[in-house]
């Protein structure tokens, strides 16, 4: 379902000691939003509820909605440097604006 690098994985080890959320998942919700694709939303959350899926992946552990699963397949989570901030980007084949990288 939803693939995470490397690097991806150890920032989300590192938020969850400094927000003290050790070995709670993180939570990824995505909202389909008229005219502009896709929004993401994440957080610590020790509330499973129906219908989550709970993906392991790099050794953390992700829990998504029943309603944004069918958004998150073939999604890859990342961390990143953007103008010079390091950033989570998504990239997901399932939004509207994706383009595929260039190789």
């Amino acid at each position: 379902m939803i693939t995470v690098t490397p690097q991806a994985a150890t920032q989300i080890r590192t938020a969850s000691v400094q927000g003290n959320a050790i070995g709670l998942p993180l939570r990824i919700a995505i909202q389909q939003k008229p005219a502009a694709g896709l929004h993401y939303l994440m957080g610590f959350d020790d509330q499973e509820k129906e219908g989550d899926t709970k993906v392991e992946t790099e050794g953390v552990t992700l829990v998504v909605d029943a309603a944004s699963q069918p958004l998150a397949q073939g999604m890859t989570l990342d961390f990143v440097e953007l103008e010079g901030k390091m950033e989570f980007i998504f990239i997901n084949p399932n939004d509207p604006n994706y383009s595929a990288p260039q190789v």
